[in-house]
């Protein structure tokens, strides 16, 4: 009998070779699947499984992530107001960790002998894929034909068109990730420190000139609605996104350290999900205490992290999870954006639980809560410590 095998795929170049390979090469009995994590709609679906039965596997299965995604990865990134270097919202991070563990349990259900991916050596990814595929299903072994064989690009097209497998491999300018939480772009201008990509790289162009305002809601940091209407919180992503991408915006290029130590560039495009990151900051600012505040901002970094390099099973990740879920109790109310091409404004926003709505003082004018001795008693003592640093013999 022939060994079983699980092949995650993206109907890609990489992955395309992949099947061929495992099936033509190595005898496997091959079982393509994909993974959607918002990316993908039902004709590209439909293409997807023709394709993968074109190149010879036994079965084909798709698995759509996008709920799961939400509750368990996209809603504590909104909680924590995660952007890596402060910048990123770990569109392609987090969404591998959630693709991962999907392949990893069907492998696990499906008894297969081994399961494959097909990053090079050279990303992030092979990290992720492996990391999980490791922690879920120890004893299946993992193949990875592109990294272990060292292939260019150019040699797995000779190789496919060898098998008669017919294609438009041309490498495209821009190499295009779509997902719920964010667009990735790269291409040759990310590949140095001084590129700078242009206007039609970007998968959005500019259709929008007038000024608008949205209105989000929030709900226990959840958002569940827009101007006005109650909505689920993928629905809400996904309006923004289009409505954002109309004014192009949420372009943005992250650099960062790779999990294999170098720096790396990549584009992104994410209207939505910065929309929402910077809008339930702002609510937060209101409705948070001071020291909330700052002890999120040390836990989101560190979540944000270890979400980026894979490490998401990680149990400290469901303790984080669990402070992230109790710091959203009065995180509820509206936020208002501005939109204008290229750019978003936070405007204000409207809660019953805005902590500046307090009568007892006013910043900078009025106050009812202490007396002038009061402040300066209090003064005093807290220039206690600096005071005897200086060395002050009257402290």
């Amino acid at each position: 009998m022939k060994k079983k095998l699980l092949l995650a795929f993206s109907g890609g170049l990489d992955t395309s070779y992949c099947a061929v390979h495992l099936v033509k090469d190595r005898g496997f009995e091959v079982v393509a699947a994909t993974i959607n994590t918002g990316g993908f709609d039902m004709a590209a679906v439909r293409q997807l499984k023709a394709k993968a039965f074109s190149l010879g596997v036994s079965d084909y299965k798709f698995i759509d992530q996008t709920m799961n995604f939400y509750e368990q990865g996209i809603k504590y990134l909104i909680f924590g107001n995660i952007l890596k270097n402060n910048t990123y919202p770990l569109s392609v991070s987090a969404e591998r960790v959630f693709q991962a563990m999907a392949l990893a349990h069907l492998a696990v259900e499906m008894k297969v002998d081994a399961i494959a991916h097909g990053s090079t050596g050279a990303g992030n990814d092979q990290i992720r894929f492996d990391l999980i595929f490791q922690t879920i299903c120890p004893s299946i072994e993992i193949i990875t034909p592109i990294r272990d064989l060292a292939l260019s690009r150019e040699e797995e097209i000779t190789y496919l068109q060898s098998h008669g497998v017919k294609g438009l491999w041309e490498k495209p300018l821009y190499s295009i990730n779509k997902g719920l939480w964010g667009t990735s772009i790269g291409g040759k201008e990310t590949l140095t420190s001084h590129g700078v990509l242009p206007e039609e790289a970007f998968p959005n162009q500019l259709q929008n000139n007038d000024y608008e305002v949205v209105k989000i809601k929030f709900q226990n940091g959840e958002p569940v609605g827009l101007n006005g209407s109650i909505m689920t919180p993928i629905e809400v992503i996904k309006r923004l996104n289009e409505r954002g991408g109309k004014y192009a915006i949420g372009r943005d290029v992250h650099v960062g350290d790779t999990i294999i130590g170098i720096k790396g560039r990549v584009g992104f495009e994410a209207a939505g999900p910065l929309m929402l990151i910077k809008g339930h900051h702002l609510l937060e600012k209101h409705t948070l205490s001071k020291q909330q505040l700052f002890i999120k901002d040390q836990i989101a970094a560190f979540y944000g992290s270890l979400m980026h390099e894979g490490q998401y099973l990680d149990p400290v990740m469901r303790d984080i999870e669990a402070f992230f879920s109790s710091s959203q109790k009065n995180v509820t109310g509206t936020v208002e954006i501005g939109l204008a091409p290229y750019r978003y404004e936070l405007l204000s926003i409207q809660s019953d639980f805005d902590l500046m709505q307090s009568d007892v003082a006013m910043y900078g004018e009025i106050n009812k809560g202490w007396s002038a001795a009061e402040v300066k008693g209090f003064t005093k003592i807290f220039s206690n410590q600096t005071k005897l640093y200086y060395g002050l013999k009257d402290a």
